[in-house]
């Protein structure tokens, strides 16, 4: 039995480049969100896409695994800011999610670095979206202290 699952749903009408959608999330975390093709591809004018949502479970994912690393290393962070950005790209004609680029500034008491640097990359080792994406996406860390 799994730990837990999450749900969404997400209801399309019309064609790709004419038509829309709307997504929701069955916990309700945040309002109903409006989508559209051109506004993946384009400018997103107030609306989000897989990309950005993808980057934020991913953000959000790291920040967790490596708070609990370091925790368990008698470690605990003040503060981790992480950032994600995923990239979305034409390859061989057909959209592809080819690049995460994570990015975390942590404000860590008794580490220095090298080592803030070593935990970093090994945590987004231990990430469950990272190694969701591992194998079709490349994935980057960059660590640094405040």
């Amino acid at each position: 039995m799994p730990l837990q699952e999450r749900n969404a749903k997400v209801v399309w009408e019309g064609s790709l480049r004419d038509g829309s959608g709307t997504l929701n999330v069955a916990s309700g975390a945040f309002p109903e969100q409006r989508v559209t093709f051109s506004a993946r591809t384009e400018q997103p004018e107030g609306m989000t896409s897989p990309e950005e949502l993808l980057a934020g479970a991913h953000a959000i994912c790291y920040a967790m695994v490596l708070s609990n690393m370091l925790s368990q290393d008698g470690k605990v962070p003040k503060r981790l800011e992480v950032s994600a950005v995923c990239t979305l790209d034409r390859v061989d004609g057909a959209l592809k999610i080819t690049h995460m680029a994570l990015s975390v500034v942590g404000d860590v008491p008794d580490i220095d670095e090298a080592a803030f640097k070593a935990v970093a990359q090994e945590g987004e080792k231990k990430c469950p979206v990272s190694n969701a994406i591992r194998g079709n996406v490349e994935v980057s860390v960059d660590a640094r202290l405040a």
